[in-house]
């Protein structure tokens, strides 16, 4: 029988038709997620990246899967290569952003996957649109959930 996971995808795009670039994700994911729910979109400042790029549109997504998170990971990386996205270089700009941020109460550390993602307890643009959706859920790696965590990073 498959094990059902809950998992929390972060959504990022500074390039191109931003909306468009999540509504597809979001139609994607709902493919290959059960019971999807997304964020608000919210507009961010560029964090971590290289030179003068766009204005981010940001959300989060959480849903339910049977994939593995090597799966789950092949999945995100395909819909991202449908919209275009291409990396040029460490943080550059992109028409499309899937990270997989939590994997249920999964900690792994892989060549290539990490998860929890190693930067979003510290991210407040994945951390708000995530406490949006799902305050509730737990990071394994600190025993927080994402409201105590978002609350950690805006004071």
């Amino acid at each position: 029988m498959d094990r059902i996971t809950s998992v929390a995808i972060a959504l990022g795009s500074n390039l191109g038709d931003r909306r468009a670039h999540f509504d597809y994700a979001l139609s994607r994911l709902g493919s290959i997620l059960r019971n999807i729910r997304a964020s608000t979109f919210f507009d961010t400042d560029p964090v971590d990246v290289p030179g003068r790029q766009p204005l981010f549109l940001n959300a989060a997504a959480v849903g339910e899967t049977a994939l593995s998170p090597d799966e789950l990971l092949e999945a995100l990386l395909e819909i991202e290569q449908e919209r275009g996205r291409e990396r040029p270089m460490p943080g550059a700009a992109r028409t499309l952003d899937l990270d997989l941020v939590l994997f249920g109460n999964r900690i792994l550390d892989e060549p290539g996957l990490v998860v929890p993602h190693p930067r979003f307890r510290s991210r407040r643009f994945v951390l708000e649109p995530l406490a949006e959706i799902a305050p509730d859920m737990v990071d394994p790696v600190t025993g927080k959930t994402v409201g105590e965590l978002l609350r950690l990073v805006t004071g």
